[in-house]
C-alpha cells in the first residue's frame, strides 16, 4: 500500500468505527489489538496488507471486507477467513527487517563521509529500549521504522565515527530481538540477533556481542530448538569464564555471565533436565551475590531480584508450583522494568493455576495486564493459562475471567 492508499483506508476505517460509537480502545478489545495499533492504522502509518487481518478489522467493525477494501475480491476475503491470525502489534517492524537495511548508502557515491549526530542517535535507541522494557510494542513498531534506516545508513557513512554508531546499531537490533521474541516472533527475532551480534563485532565492543548471543540464545529456546539455545549460551558461558578476572571482575561481564546462565537454565526447563536446570539458576544466584544489586547492563536487568524471577518461570516450567510461589512472593520486583514485573505475575498466575487457585491466578493474570497489556496477549503460557482457568471454572466462570479470555484472544 502506499501512504496516500493508507491514508485513505484509515480514513474508511474512523469513519465506519465513528458511526458505529466506538472509541479505538473498544475497537481494538474487539479484535484483539491495542488502541495504539488502530489509531497508526487510522492514521495511515500502520499498513493493513494480509487478507486475514482485513478480515478481522473488517469483523470487528461489522461491515465486509469489500467496504474496507473495494480492490479485494470476495472469494479472497472469505478464503481469509480461515487463515489463523498470526500477526501482531511488530508488524510494521518485521516489513523493516526485510531485505538489505541500506541499499541507498550502498548505492551513493560521496566524497566525504556524513558526520552523524550521535547524541540524537543515542537518544533514538534509548527510546527503543523504553518501548521494549515497557511492551508497548505498537509503538515500538513504528519507532523501529524510523531509527533502523538511519542507523543502517550512518553505519556505512560515518568515517570516524563507525564503531560509536555500529555500536548503537547492535544495541537497536537486540530492543528488536527482544521484542520480537516476546511476540512469538522468533524468525524475525533471529534476523534481529544475527544482525545485533555483527554490528557488535563491527564496534569493537566484545561483551556486547555475547548480550547479542543471549538474544540468539533465547530465540533458540522460543523455536524449541534447545540443543541450539543450550550450545550458543553454553559456549557463550565457557569463553566467559575463561578471560573474567578473578579478583574484581568487571560488573558488566557478571551481568552478561549471569543472564547466560538464566538462558541455560530456561532452556533445560523446558527440556525436562530439573536438576541441570536448578543448576544453572545456582551459578546465576552465585554470579548475582558477586554483582552484589540489580543492574541494568546491555539492558538485560541482570541483578540478585532477576535472578529470583527466573526462578520462578524455571519452578513453574518444572512443575512445582508451590516451590514457585514461595520464592515469589518473596520478590519485591518494584525497580525493574513494567515488562519484567508483568512476566513475574503471569508465572505466579500460572504457578496459582496448577495449584487450582483460581482467584489468585486470575488476580496476578489481571495485574500482570494492566503493567503491560500487550503481553499478556501475546505470552504463550499466559494465554494457555487463561484457557486452562476457563475449563477449571465451566459455566461458572467469573466474568473478569471471561473479559480477560477475549482480551487475550484465549476463548478458543
Amino acid at each position: 500500500m502506499s501512504p496516500e492508499e493508507r491514508r485513505a483506508f484509515g480514513a474508511r476505517v474512523a469513519q465506519f468505527r465513528k458511526s458505529r460509537g466506538m472509541r479505538q480502545d473498544q475497537l481494538a478489545a474487539a479484535i484483539n489489538r491495542t488502541a495504539s495499533w488502530v489509531s497508526q492504522v487510522e492514521r495511515g502509518v500502520q499498513p493493513v496488507v494480509r487478507l486475514d487481518v482485513l478480515q478481522l478489522l473488517a469483523d470487528g467493525l461489522g461491515v465486509s471486507v469489500q467496504a474496507l477494501r473495494p480492490e479485494v475480491p470476495a472469494t479472497a476475503a472469505n478464503r481469509s477467513s480461515t487463515v489463523t491470525d498470526q500477526s501482531n502489534d511488530l508488524d510494521l517492524a518485521r516489513l523493516s527487517l526485510s531485505g538489505h537495511p541500506a541499499l541507498d548508502a550502498l548505492l551513493a557515491v560521496r566524497a566525504q563521509p556524513e558526520a552523524p549526530d550521535i547524541a540524537e542517535l543515542t537518544a533514538d535507541v534509548d527510546r527503543l529500549w523504553q518501548l521494549t522494557h515497557s511492551a508497548r510494542f505498537a509503538e515500538l513498531s513504528t519507532a523501529i521504522t524510523e531509527v533502523l534506516p538511519r542507523l543502517e545508513r550512518a553505519a556505512r557513512t560515518a568515517g570516524g565515527e563507525s564503531a560509536e554508531v555500529h555500536l548503537l546499531l547492535s544495541q537497536a537490533y537486540q530492543a528488536v530481538a527482544a521484542a520480537f521474541v516476546r511476540q512469538d516472533e522468533a524468525d524475525a527475532a533471529w534476523v534481529a540477533a544475527d544482525r545485533a551480534i555483527q554490528a557488535a563485532e563491527q564496534s569493537g565492543q566484545p561483551l556486547h556481542v555475547f548480550a547479542g548471543i543471549y538474544r540468539l540464545a533465547h530465540v533458540f529456546v522460543r523455536l524449541r530448538r534447545l540443543d541450539q539455545a543450550e550450545y550458543t549460551a553454553g559456549s557463550a558461558v565457557t569463553a566467559l569464564r575463561a578471560h573474567i578476572p578473578a579478583t574484581d571482575p568487571p560488573p558488566e561481564a557478571l551481568s552478561v555471565l549471569g543472564s547466560l546462565h538464566l538462558v541455560l537454565a530456561l532452556a533445560a526447563a523446558r527440556s525436562g533436565q530439573r536438576e541441570q536446570a536448578r543448576k544453572e539458576i545456582d551459578h546465576a544466584r552465585a554470579v548475582a551475590r558477586q554483582l552484589g544489586e540489580d543492574r541494568n547492563d546491555f539492558n538485560l536487568e541482570f541483578g540478585p531480584t532477576n535472578v529470583e524471577i527466573q526462578a520462578v518461570s524455571t519452578a513453574v516450567d518444572l512443575g512445582d508450583a508451590g516451590e514457585a510461589l514461595d520464592v515469589g512472593l518473596r520478590i519485591h520486583s518494584e525497580r525493574l522494568s513494567p515488562e519484567r514485573r508483568s512476566r513475574l505475575l503471569i508465572d505466579l498466575g500460572r504457578a496459582h493455576a496448577q495449584r487450582r487457585h483460581l482467584g489468585e491466578a486470575i488476580d496476578c493474570l489481571l495485574r500482570a495486564e494492566e503493567l503491560a497489556p500487550e503481553s499478556i496477549r501475546t505470552h504463550v503460557a499466559a494465554r494457555a493459562t487463561i484457557r486452562e482457568l476457563i475449563l477449571i471454572a465451566g459455566r461458572s466462570a467469573p466474568s473478569e475471567l471471561v473479559k480477560l479470555a477475549k482480551r487475550a484472544n484465549a476463548t478458543g
